[in-house]
């Protein structure tokens, strides 16, 4: 028969077996072929100046897809045609939790529109827009124009949605009337929160989302099927909330999700007030209208204000709780002072340094045919 094992020896064995496991687990990471980096990299090249024909509108394309969207979900499809290209909403890339009447995935179009109608500028081809009504997608026709390349082109590779802490500094007024100053669509405005008092107003909201969030089985299930939670996971996607690009080390699935599940809604909730009171200030869009086209336009403003604070060289992230919760929502709106205006986007900004890019599915998995 076996000798059995004693208490301390079986917890001496577990340790060692774990701590095997976690190292082999970790030079698997360290791998030169898992180089999320890199790829990162190469999806953020420089446009190809000399493409034409097709291969021009795919290189407008990709700088599309560089743009933010929900959870990273890249929820578009393209289809080009011979001077258009349309960008469609991909169903299958929704999110029912978080999302449940589609109104960040037609912002996140909004800013692939923009990224797009930027990229198109600089090869020399100015863009008219068809916003989604009768038909249920974004149409862009194109004309030869003079080309630009101007500081919200040139920032379309850098912008990132920087989750870590900041660094507390101010931004001095003269850059802050840079950032304020972006055209805006129609219907669609900016509310700037940088004062400690209206910092707090502002987190106040963002602490009652969290706390309505987290306490959902649904939301937690979603944000979980999102998260890749090391590069296997995050090169095998190309989409997604990678750990890294998060501020948190990578770990294998079955442990990361354990800890998303079990996260105490007040430890997240408390975790991003420490990161809202480290920047600058927050800065809202608002709608006054809620249907695709005041969706689309959000996604325009936003994308050129992140690309006008990256040019400035300063950092953003989203802190849409307040508008992802219904209740919340309609509180924010009132407390904040919107009057009729919706909110509809919310983020923090400030200055720290940049973190890992986020990666994006290649052109080819994102053009559909005609």
């Amino acid at each position: 028969m076996p000798k059995r094992l004693s208490r301390v020896q079986f917890v001496k064995l577990g340790a060692s077996v774990f701590g095997a496991a976690a190292g082999a687990y970790l030079l698997y990471e360290g791998a030169p072929w898992l180089n999320s980096r890199k790829e990162a990299a190469r999806v953020r090249r420089p446009l190809e100046p000399a493409s034409k024909g097709t291969s021009r509108m795919h290189e407008w394309v990709r700088y599309a897809t560089l743009a933010a969207s929900g959870h990273n979900a890249q929820p578009w499809k393209f289809r080009i045609e011979e001077n258009t290209i349309q960008i469609h909403p991909d169903s299958a890339r929704h999110l029912p939790a978080v999302d449940p009447i589609d109104r960040e995935l037609w912002i996140s179009l909004g800013c692939a529109l923009e990224n797009l109608t930027l990229a198109a500028r600089s090869a020399g081809f100015e863009s008219e827009i068809i916003y989604p009504g009768s038909n249920d997608w974004i149409q862009i026709d194109f004309n030869q124009a003079k080309p630009e390349e101007g500081a919200h082109f040139a920032s379309i590779r850098h912008r990132q949605n920087t989750r870590s802490p900041y660094d507390h500094q101010k931004v001095g007024a003269a850059e802050l009337a840079k950032v304020m100053s972006i055209p805006v669509e129609h219907g669609i405005e900016l509310h700037l929160f940088d004062s400690p008092s209206s910092t707090e107003n502002v987190l106040e909201y963002v602490t009652a989302g969290n706390l309505s969030q987290f306490r959902d089985r649904a939301f937690i299930q979603e944000l979980v099927e999102w998260i890749r939670f090391d590069k296997r996971e995050a090169l095998a996607s190309m989409d997604g909330l990678f750990s890294l690009c998060m501020g948190t080390p990578a770990v294998p699935r079955w442990l990361g999700q354990q800890v998303v599940r079990h996260m105490d809604p007040q430890s997240q909730a408390d975790a991003d007030a420490n990161l809202l009171r480290s920047s600058a200030g927050a800065i809202a869009i608002s709608s006054t209208k809620e249907d695709k086209t005041a969706w689309v336009r959000t996604g325009q403003v936003y994308q050129r204000l992140a690309l006008r604070l990256t040019s400035l060289n300063i950092k953003s992230a989203f802190l849409n709780q307040p508008n992802e919760v219904a209740e919340v929502r309609k509180q924010f709106q009132t407390a904040l002072g919107f009057g009729d205006a919706l909110p509809q986007l919310l983020l923090r900004f400030g200055y720290a340094n940049p973190m890992p890019s986020s990666l994006r599915r290649s052109v080819d998995d994102v053009i559909v045919a005609v």
